[in-house]
């Protein structure tokens, strides 16, 4: 009991004493400081990440865009391996119901597309 109570009296007597609570203060400051330090650069290396990240997304999608342009282009020809009809239908750019029965005609003219199918 005598522990407690030397431990409360040096309590009050810190808390009447300016130059305790100013380094408590102090302290709290720096420990602050320096966990925002930690996430600021936490933020810049997402950001750094994030931007190379948009970049790749960006030069795939061109990559896709051009390798769907050839296909079109190759499927435009007088033989194509694979019908137009049947690209139209799995990029989304014709009906379901036209491009079924176009696939269809497709299979019975071309060979080359029942070996892929």
């Amino acid at each position: 009991m005598e522990w407690a109570s030397r431990v409360m009296s040096a309590v009050s007597r810190a808390s009447g004493n300016n130059t305790v609570i100013n380094v408590c203060l102090i302290g709290s400051f720096v420990a602050l400081s320096a966990r925002s330090m930690s996430q600021q650069r936490d933020i810049e290396t997402l950001d750094a990440e994030k931007e190379s990240l948009l970049k790749a997304n960006k030069s795939m999608k061109k990559a896709m865009w051009d390798w769907k342009q050839q296909l079109f282009a190759e499927a435009s020809t007088d033989s194509p391996l694979v019908p137009l009809s049947n690209l139209k239908a799995i990029y989304g750019e014709s009906s379901t119901l036209q491009s079924a029965e176009d696939a269809e005609k497709g299979d019975a003219k071309s060979p080359a597309s029942k070996i892929l199918i």
